[in-house]
This record gives structure tokens, sequence and C-alpha cells, in this order.
């Protein structure tokens, strides 16, 4: 786990999300990633062929980031065939089903976290995991842990969007706090901040994609900052900053 600024010895955060977070705007090159990204998701979404198409793009999008999300997972397939809608697989359909429900949970995510975490691991893990583990922690040592975690999201408005979204992404990753499909979890946690934070307000961006793309980069990176050492931290949101950046790209081609 990470050793995050005012991290209690039980794991969990003490203090706002800015007095947590804020300090790892001070790691090498991490500004300079984030403005990056940033910059990279504005020019995108001021395409105005995307303004137009914003709908379509969003519904194509959802579509991506679950299937990026699943072959993450280690359940690969193509997009056209679950576009069409013959894969049933269950842990592409649970991605699926979050994907769907992103729009909806993300407006709860900073005033309910605990909820929603419990709704995507429902929707995620339905038909992978016994019906009475869905929502459920798999065992009581790590609720701290993510009770910390979840009280950074209610501080979302006070730290930049993709900072808080890569440390909610990378801390569950490192945790695993439900059964079954956990990564997809994750990202969708991700997904949810950066919608909720006001990065993505439309859902056009699919993240997953870049993580795909560089998948021995997001393992490596996610096992690094499961070290919780600043080089681990500082490479793991880099990943994320640039998987955004792809993301970006991608958005605005699927315009």
């Amino acid at each position: 786990m990470t050793e995050l600024p005012l991290e209690t010895e039980d794991g969990s955060f003490a203090g706002s999300a800015v007095a947590a977070l804020a300090p790892l705007l001070d790691l090498a090159d991490v500004r300079s990633a984030l403005h990056d990204a940033r910059s990279a998701v504005d020019e995108a979404f001021g395409d105005p062929a995307l303004r137009r198409s914003g709908g379509q793009v969003a519904v194509e999008m959802s579509l991506r980031s679950a299937v990026a999300s699943a072959a993450l997972e280690g359940h690969r397939h193509e997009v056209d065939e679950v576009r069409a809608g013959t894969v049933t697989d269950p842990v592409v359909q649970g991605a699926l089903r979050v994907a769907r429900e992103a729009e909806g949970m993300a407006s709860l995510w900073p005033k309910v976290p605990r909820q929603v975490l419990a709704r995507v691991h429902v929707l995620a893990g339905r038909d992978v995991v016994a019906d009475d583990t869905l929502g459920r922690p798999v065992n009581p040592e790590v609720v701290p842990r993510l009770s910390g975690v979840l009280s950074l999201v209610a501080g979302m408005s006070t730290v930049p969007t993709l900072l808080l979204a890569s440390i909610v992404h990378g801390e569950l990753l490192a945790l695993r706090p439900f059964a079954g499909p956990s990564g997809v979890v994750a990202r969708a946690a991700a997904r949810l901040t950066l919608i909720a934070g006001g990065l993505d307000p439309r859902g056009l961006l699919a993240p997953e994609i870049g993580h795909l793309a560089r998948e021995p980069e997001y393992l490596g990176a996610a096992n690094a900052f499961a070290t919780g050492t600043r080089d681990g931290v500082r490479a793991w949101i880099k990943h994320c900053a640039t998987a955004v950046e792809l993301a970006a790209a991608a958005t605005r081609s699927a315009g």
C-alpha cells in the first residue's frame, strides 16, 4: 500500500484530500504529466464534430471502456463481437453493466462512495461470484483502508481530478476489497472519479483503452504503486496520465 501523507497506522487516511494528496504534485514530472493529459482532453472535447455527436460517442466509448476493462481482467473479446451481442462472458457482461450505469452512479459517487462502490461490485460480479458476496468486502481487515480511500472521494473538488482518480484506482487495485473481477471495480471507480470530478463530465473518455494499449506498463506501474515508494507512486500517476491522453485521442477519432 502507498505511504501517502497523513496515513495512519491502520492504513487509513487522516485529514482532507488536499492535505493527503497535494504533496504528490511535487513528485518529479507529475504536474507536467497531469497538465499534458488535461490539455489532450480539452483539445479533444473542443472538436466541433464531437460537440455534435457527443451522445453517440459516449455510447461507443462506454462500450470500449467495458471491453478493455474486461480484457485487462483476462477476458479478451473483439469490440465488434461484443457490440453484436454474441459475447456471453460474465466478466464482459458485468463490465458492460457497470459502464451503462456509470453516468447515474457518478452523480452519487462523491456523496455516498461506499454505496456506489458496492453497487459497482454487484453489477460487475453478478454471475461471477456468489450472490452473498456481492457488494461486501472480502474480509473486515480491508474495511479501514477502504474507508480511508473512499474518504478522499468526498474531497474531490479540492485536488486535481486525474490525481485523485489515479490514487483511487491504484489503491483499489492493491487492496482488492471485493471478490471476483476486482480490477473492473477499480477501473470503474477511477472512471467515475473522472466523470464526477468534471474532467470528463459527459463520459466521453475510456481510460481503459489507454491502460490496455500499454498493458505491460499498466501492470508494472500498478505493482510499483503497491510498494508505496515515491518512485512507484510517481510511475503510476504518470502512467494514468498517459492512459488518459490515449483515451482522449480515441475519443477524438470516434467523433
